[in-house]
């Protein structure tokens, strides 16, 4: 069984429902450092907050660009890399045109994510394909164009459409993408058992709000006493 410290690295804590205060990021952020996850990802508007308040806790920011939908024009996308770099990420989930990738426009979508990964440099770029809006072509030709372009992740969703991470979707992805590009599952993650079977069907990473009680149940599986104090906000 995997420790509680691999599976909090697998973790990007996610802090981006449009309702949450700046005391809620703080609390979020908090709990990211106690239980040492790999990152939280928070709204683009709360990147610097973030950033200022992980300084020093090998905890890393990531946000979002083009968010939830992926329709933002392509100079956005780059705009919001570009000011989240500034701010402090160092990881940055962008979301597909899923339109334009519908409607076999694949150069367009493949413009657009290279756009992205080009502005972000050594920062990590996940592609969110939200796919619960793909079939199966569509979700393999959106993994061979963020992989071409350089992203280090393909991501599942972005927990705001109709469905999230499924582990048809991530063998599917795992598949289709080389060794070296991460898989990553969203939308839906929100018990160990999940996680655990998502691992096994090849998610390297998981955006999670419920991070504290999987890794508390891991830690029980282990016969560890838990660190906790709840759930993530």
């Amino acid at each position: 069984m995997l420790s509680v410290q691999q599976v909090a690295k697998m973790i990007d804590h996610s802090l981006l429902r449009p309702e949450l205060t700046l005391d809620d990021v703080a609390a979020g952020c908090d709990l990211a450092v106690r239980y040492d996850v790999a990152s939280v990802c928070v709204k683009p508007c709360d990147v610097a907050f973030a950033a200022a308040r992980l300084a020093g806790t090998g905890v890393l920011v990531g946000t979002v660009a083009g968010f939830p939908h992926g329709s933002h024009a392509t100079r956005v996308k780059v705009a919001e890399t570009l000011a989240a770099l500034r701010d402090g990420a160092a990881e940055v989930d962008m979301v597909i045109n899923i339109g334009r990738l519908r409607a076999g426009r694949d150069d367009e979508v493949a413009a657009d994510v290279a756009a992205v990964v080009e502005a972000a440099g050594p920062a990590v770029v996940k592609v969110i394909l939200e796919t619960a809006y793909l079939d199966d072509d569509e979700k393999r030709r959106a993994c061979g164009i963020a992989e071409r372009a350089g992203a280090g992740f393909v991501k599942t969703s972005t927990g705001f459409a109709g469905g999230g991470a499924t582990l048809a979707d991530v063998r599917l992805m795992r598949a289709s993408v080389p060794a070296h590009v991460g898989v990553k599952a969203a939308g839906g993650v929100r018990t160990l058992d999940v996680l655990l079977s998502m691992v096994d069907a090849g998610a390297t990473r998981f955006g999670a709000t419920t991070t504290a009680a999987m890794l508390d149940d891991l830690a029980e599986r282990h016969g560890a006493r838990p660190r906790a104090s709840g759930s993530a906000p």
